[in-house]
């Protein structure tokens, strides 16, 4: 049976909140960052509702709404190919695949940003879904449903990773879904996953305990 782990890339794998944080700072002031990180939290879900725009045309309508100045709507949307990887991100994600593990990314973005970020990973995902190619943010399930149509992948050989538990975890529980949940700021949360990691260091050992070869 083919095993597949599928990850949401931003704040999973690929450090979102540092990112945006020092855009944030930098266009607001480091006093304002903590205020404008929960409006932009806010602004972003409804932004993307309906999926009609790109990720990176999200990006710039946060920052338009949060009140950046005309010049700085658009350096959020380009400083995300600069975000960097999680430190243990690339070992957990190679020692996965030595395992046997085939690897997908269903993310919130674009393809060209999760180009970008598989070049910081060092890691070529055997599947990409994004949202600027099926008109659809998570929590939606067209993320999953795309996966599966292309992949055939078995149910009974997958698991979902993610750090959100509004955009990930909630809908895997809605479709049955094994999922890890990566907490990496000690949340608490009513979408309860099938295992909770503080970081990626162990998910290997993880993925084969919940789905043994």
């Amino acid at each position: 049976m083919e095993r597949w782990a599928t990850f949401d890339c931003y704040g999973t794998l690929i450090d979102w909140e540092g990112g945006v944080s020092r855009e944030l700072a930098r266009v607001f002031g480091a006093a304002a960052v903590t205020e404008r990180l929960a409006q932009y939290h806010s602004v972003e879900r409804e932004i993307q509702r309906d999926g009609s725009l790109s990720y990176r045309e999200v990006l710039t309508e946060c920052m338009r709404r949060l009140g950046a100045p005309v010049r700085d709507v658009h350096s959020l949307a380009e400083s995300l190919p600069a975000w960097t990887a999680f430190p243990e991100a690339h070992d957990a994600l190679a020692e996965a695949r030595a395992r046997g593990w085939k690897l997908a990314v269903l993310s919130n973005t674009d393809d060209d940003y999760i180009a970008a970020s598989q070049v910081q990973l060092g890691i070529t995902f055997n599947e990409v879904v994004v949202a600027q190619e099926i008109g659809s943010y998570k929590p939606a399930h067209k993320h999953w449903d795309e996966f599966f149509a292309r992949t055939h992948a078995p149910r009974e050989g997958h698991v979902h990773v993610a750090a959100s538990s509004f955009h990930d975890i909630a809908p895997a529980n809605e479709l049955g879904l094994r999922s890890v949940w990566i907490n990496r700021l000690g949340e608490t949360s009513a979408n309860v996953p099938t295992r909770e990691l503080s970081d990626l260091r162990t998910l290997p050992e993880v993925l084969d305990e919940l789905v043994p070869a």
